[in-house]
């Protein structure tokens, strides 16, 4: 494990870098995935016809939101060395805004979507911020292994919420509980073990950049400078950029799943709300088992080929939900998406590190970041019209947004990886 480190790194430090993945995935868990998202569908917007779309508008806000701030965040990040600061404020937020979640009762959409916005807007911030210390960890030709580690124990953490919101729906469900009484409480469950979960991280990870000179006289003129200078010189990575436009594609596919398996278990398989709970706990930890094992492969064979093995699984994937009429192939399918989840985004994150210069990590991850935004509104958008225009057939909604994956597997063989991490060594002054 050692050799895979940078030097003046620590077993506990990455420890503790990873235990952040564990804390912030029961958030995307339990309110994107698999609890919240459908109670939002059914009980909040009352199974109206639009109460999809409605969801996925929702997540589209909160993510333009991320948007329009990531870069600037990333610039800032880097240049007043900040990066775990910043993480700290957005780790609060998203905490406070999970347990206001429980205030949200039947047709009480107004709280609902300010809600879901804010919370989510946090954790795209704080989910941007922690990928960045990865290049401060690791070494170079270990960056999938390391990110591997991460995406592991964070699909751990998805399980520890999702199974103690589990135990409590069985224990609620017994004494003829429904889902408005107890969705409230499993959010509080979730909000309190994100914040416990991440005390390691901010005990241990540290701040190794340097703020740069005259930071602190010019804060945002040097942060708006920073990212036009980024911007400008984009054409010094141009396999970079490719795969950050790669990214956009198959990350929209991506996050249709993440934000609508729940929706589409209930609606077009008809799974009961412990079913759907069961299901994502089982596929979590397929989850988990993929980014660990591709983490390692991608190591071995590369990071292109490991991330359009992944996209062909995601291909396959669709068409079993698609074509499935009983609950065994649906949840052959759904595994299949744990297995593709883990390792597509563990080799995504490794594949920016390895692209990025040095001086500018802050700054690229936050591109990074801002192109999954742009797929987690392109995604989910398109499933929730097409369910909408499509009278709620949720099937071919899922057929359509899969399209994305096979341009994403497109996009992907123009990359080249040796070319790229030339251009990211000489960097960018």
């Amino acid at each position: 494990m050692k050799r895979s480190l940078a030097p003046t790194v620590t077993r506990r430090e990455v420890w503790a870098w990873a235990m952040y993945d564990f804390a912030n995935s029961g958030y995307t868990t339990v309110v994107i995935t698999a609890i919240f998202n459908a109670y939002f569908v059914a009980v909040a917007a009352g199974n109206a016809p639009w109460a999809t779309f409605a969801w996925t508008a929702t997540l589209a806000l909160s993510y333009a939101l991320i948007m329009l701030t990531a870069p600037l965040l990333g610039a800032y990040a880097d240049l007043h060395a900040a990066k775990k600061k910043l993480l700290l404020l957005t780790t609060i937020g998203c905490v406070a805004g999970t347990a206001a979640l429980a205030l949200v009762g039947p047709g009480q959409l107004w709280l609902a979507v300010p809600l879901v916005v804010l919370s989510n807007f946090f954790y795209g911030s704080g989910e941007n911020l922690i990928a960045a210390f990865l290049p401060e960890l690791a070494r170079g030709k270990a960056l999938g292994k390391v990110s591997g580690w991460g995406w592991s124990l964070g699909y751990l953490g998805g399980l520890a919420s999702l199974g103690a919101c589990l135990a409590y729906v069985d224990w609620a469900q017994a004494r003829g509980q429904g889902a408005a009484d107890f969705v409230p409480v499993a959010m509080l469950i979730t909000a309190g073990l994100f914040a416990l979960a991440s005390l390691p991280t901010f005990a241990y990870l540290k701040e190794r950049a340097v703020p740069q000179a005259h930071a602190r006289h010019r804060l945002a003129r040097e942060a708006f400078a920073r990212l036009a200078a980024t911007l400008r010189h984009a054409g010094l990575y141009r396999d970079l950029r490719r795969f950050l436009v790669c990214t956009v594609f198959y990350q929209a596919g991506i996050q249709a799943v993440i934000s609508l398996a729940a929706i589409y278990a209930q609606q077009a398989m008809h799974f009961s709300t412990r079913d759907t709970i069961l299901l994502i706990f089982v596929v979590n930890i397929t989850a988990a088992v993929g980014a660990f094992f591709f983490g390692h492969l991608q190591d071995r064979i590369g990071h292109i080929r490991t991330i359009a093995l992944t996209l062909l699984l995601w291909i396959v994937m669709v068409l079993l939900a698609w074509s499935a009429e009983g609950a065994a192939m649906f949840w052959l399918a759904a595994n299949l998406a744990g297995i593709a989840m883990g390792a597509s985004q563990s080799a995504g994150r490794a594949l920016i590190g390895l692209l990025s210069p040095a001086a500018r990590r802050g700054e690229f991850f936050g591109l990074w970041g801002l192109t999954v935004k742009l797929s987690a509104i392109l995604g989910p958008i398109t499933y929730g019209l097409a369910s909408w225009l499509s009278q709620g057939n949720h099937r071919l909604a899922i057929l359509v947004t899969g399209s994305y994956f096979v341009v994403g597997l497109a996009l992907l063989g123009g990359v080249n990886v040796a070319r790229g991490r030339r251009a990211a060594l000489r960097g960018v002054s």
